[in-house]
């Protein structure tokens, strides 16, 4: 007996057959799929022979969904297509957009969210002819869409078109898919215009990019059509240029051996994107995006050396001069004026040479800035030393003068010329943790610009710095109101190492901060090896025995804390300074998560060797109404620690037109918006000002993650 089904069985098993062919037997124009939909846009009503026109994929996704550029990034696929058309009909390949950039944890991807086109170049051939009265022109496409997971997906489209053997007297076209096709009509990356060029050199960490699009450029993001090439998620730094754009690009860390051309899509803030094939050669000078004149950067340089000389790092030296001042009021004015300019000229030299090792330093590879050297607790140690056996000196326990005359802080203890270059170096030394207001935009422009600007701009600094003595000096007729010189000056002396030891204390906070409180020790017992050779040049002073002694032990009290940190190198750094707020530490994906989701983000760009930041955090973001108003704000707190050099953040600082701390970023919640900066001598006003400015958004596109 044959085998009986019954209707509802036999129902399902048609059900199931028409499921597995539902593709191929319900293709349509559009089709629905997890997370997002699909549509084959074909504008045109008819085909006809010799026509060419642009057609699309169109993917509308769900919100926090993204689907993939040519170069995925980190991870992912690009969607595909593979084509059935009537003989004579031929499609290029899927033209890509500009894309974004989509963090995912440390990854970072590049594609597409909420909504995107692919166009597509359809020709019909000069011989075409049709089969009929209609064409097909079918397309199966397949595609990855990812939020925290991934689907894959595909679907048969297609879409039907009157098929002519001739051009029509009028071509008729489909409204919906013509409009559709037009607004996303501007979103192909172009050509460069006309007079652009585009050009790279290798670095030791990657490259940098300078491509020229004959006008000034505030933003971009370069984003490679080669996969292993560049560091994805590595943060890019901008620097603008006269008629562009220059931009830092960390390379991936599998790359050897630098290409032949670096080749990819450059995006800007605004939209436009250029495609670039970019070729090794000498790059284009920077400068600071919206950047005043070269002068008026000049004056700020200027103006900020001037308010330098008020900063507490650089007060204690003023001290010292002062002493010196009035020890030579009674002077001839030639003498008293050379005095002056041996003191300024130590300032420009020593400027001069931390410019010099700033760019050469940067010229190979290292992303370094103002008060790099604050980072080496070597350096800080010192420093220390030599402060810690000025301020003996000036305490009375030895006279440097009677030996030593030649060594270390004993030159900037000398009354003679010599004397007053070396007090311009030491007011450099202890300078360069401290930024004044006007100094960061004047720094920045300097260190991206020509080797001739940012000596220019470092050489107004250093006038300033030194333009108060200069001019006491230069007009000798002022001195007259100080102190004629007496008993009371071996008083002012010893008054004068109380500021001295004050730095010392804050110089050995900031080595324990950098090499660990082990190494602390070593410090401490390199003071007390300073103390005794103090006391024995106090004690047989001008002896040539006394003084190779007082060697002996300054060498070994060099080596102790010098020693401890270099083995100190692998130890964690304390926090830069407590703070009631829930600060979070600094990346750039952080940064771009909470914009994401519409939340501004602040963040406090810092360091424990820079005295002005930790002024300005005790003086301000720690007052009670300040905490109160950023817990309130909704605004996403971010602390940027770079107490060691942390190449991340000084891309970060290079991006933003700044190579130095303090630097204060808040960054609007809409991701395309540019940073505000707020002034390196933080106010409450200046902050709440900053904050009024930007708000939370309550509902935002973002990527989801």
């Amino acid at each position: 007996m044959p085998p009986r089904f019954s209707i509802p069985a036999l129902t399902r098993a048609v059900l199931c057959v028409a499921l597995v062919f539902a593709p191929a037997l319900w293709a349509a124009p559009v089709a629905t799929a997890p997370h997002l939909t699909v549509q084959f846009v074909v504008p045109p009503a008819q085909i006809y022979p010799g026509q060419n026109f642009t057609a699309g994929l169109y993917f509308k996704l769900d919100r926090g969904w993204h689907i993939y550029w040519v170069n995925a990034g980190d991870s992912g696929e690009p969607p595909s297509v593979k084509w059935t058309l009537p003989p004579g009909v031929t499609a290029g390949p899927l033209q890509f957009p500009a894309p974004k950039r989509l963090p995912l944890g440390p990854l970072m991807d590049f594609g597409y969210d909420n909504e995107v086109l692919f166009p597509i170049a359809i020709h019909v051939a000069p011989d075409f002819k049709p089969s009929g009265s209609g064409a097909t022109l079918a397309a199966k496409v397949s595609w990855l869409v990812c939020r925290e997971v991934c689907i894959p997906g595909k679907a048969q489209l297609s879409v039907e078109r009157a098929a002519l053997a001739q051009p029509p007297a009028v071509d008729n076209v489909n409204a919906e898919d013509a409009q559709l096709l037009q607004r996303f009509k501007d979103r192909l990356p172009q050509p460069l215009p006309a007079g652009g060029s585009a050009k790279f050199r290798a670095t030791a960490n990657g490259f940098e990019l300078s491509v020229e699009t004959g006008r000034e450029e505030k933003s971009g993001a370069f984003f490679p059509f080669d996969q292993s090439v560049l560091a994805n998620a590595a943060p890019q730094a901008v620097k603008p240029i006269r008629n562009g754009v220059s931009l830092v690009l960390a390379k991936d860390e599998n790359l050897h051996i630098a290409p032949n051309e670096l080749n990819g899509v450059l995006v800007f803030g605004d939209g436009r994107a250029y495609e670039i094939h970019a070729r090794p050669g000498a790059l284009a000078p920077a400068t600071v995006a919206g950047s005043d004149s070269l002068p008026r950067i000049v004056l700020l340089a200027f103006v900020g050396g001037l308010i330098l000389n008020l900063m507490p790092c650089v007060f204690p030296v003023l001290f010292i001069k002062g002493l010196s001042l009035v020890q030579s009021s009674g002077e001839e004015r030639r003498k008293l004026r050379l005095h002056g300019v041996v003191y300024t000229l130590g300032i420009l030299v020593s400027f001069w040479v931390v410019v010099g090792a700033l760019m050469t330093l940067r010229g190979a590879g290292h992303n370094l800035g103002w008060g790099f050297q604050f980072q080496s607790p070597v350096f800080v140690a010192l420093i220390a030393m030599l402060l810690f056996f000025l301020g003996l000196s000036l305490a009375g326990q030895f006279e440097i003068g009677l030996s030593l005359t030649s060594a270390g802080s004993g030159l900037a203890a000398k009354s003679g010329y010599t004397g007053s270059f070396f007090t311009g170096v030491l007011a450099v030394v202890v300078a360069t943790p401290c930024t004044a207001p006007f100094m960061g935009a004047a720094i920045g422009y300097a260190l991206s610009n020509s080797p001739l600007v940012s000596f220019a701009v470092f050489t107004a600094l250093a006038f300033g710095l030194a333009a108060p003595y200069l001019l006491l000096t230069l007009n000798p007729a002022w001195t007259r109101l100080l102190p004629r010189p007496g008993a009371w000056m071996e008083i002012l002396k010893q008054a004068v190492s109380i500021p001295i030891f004050a730095t010392v204390i804050w110089l050995v906070w900031v080595f324990t901060q950098t090499a660990g409180v082990s190494a602390l020790v070593n410090l401490l017992a390199a003071f007390l090896l300073l103390a005794i050779a103090g006391w024995i040049l106090g004690r047989w002073p001008a002896k040539a025995g006394s003084t190779i002694a007082a060697a002996l032990v300054l060498a070994l009290a060099i080596a102790l804390p010098v020693l401890a940190a270099q083995r100190s190198g692998t130890q964690p750094v304390l926090a830069a300074s407590p703070s009631r707020a829930q600060w979070e530490a600094f990346t750039p994906e952080l940064v771009a998560k909470y914009r994401s989701e519409g939340r501004p983000v602040f963040v406090d760009f810092t360091a424990s060797w820079c005295l002005s930041c930790q002024v300005n955090e005790r003086v301000v973001l720690n007052r009670d109404d300040v905490q109160n108003r950023l817990k309130a704000s909704g605004v996403a707190l971010l602390r940027a620690d770079w107490t060691r050099h942390d190449e991340t953040i000084a891309q970060t600082l290079t991006s933003l037109g700044r190579d130095g701390v303090p630097t204060y970023a808040l960054y609007p919640a809409d991701p395309q918006a540019p940073p505000v900066l707020l002034p390196e001598v933080l106010t409450t006003d200046a902050v709440f000002h900053a904050l009024d400015e930007v708000k939370p958004q309550t509902a935002h596109a973002g990527t989801g993650f």
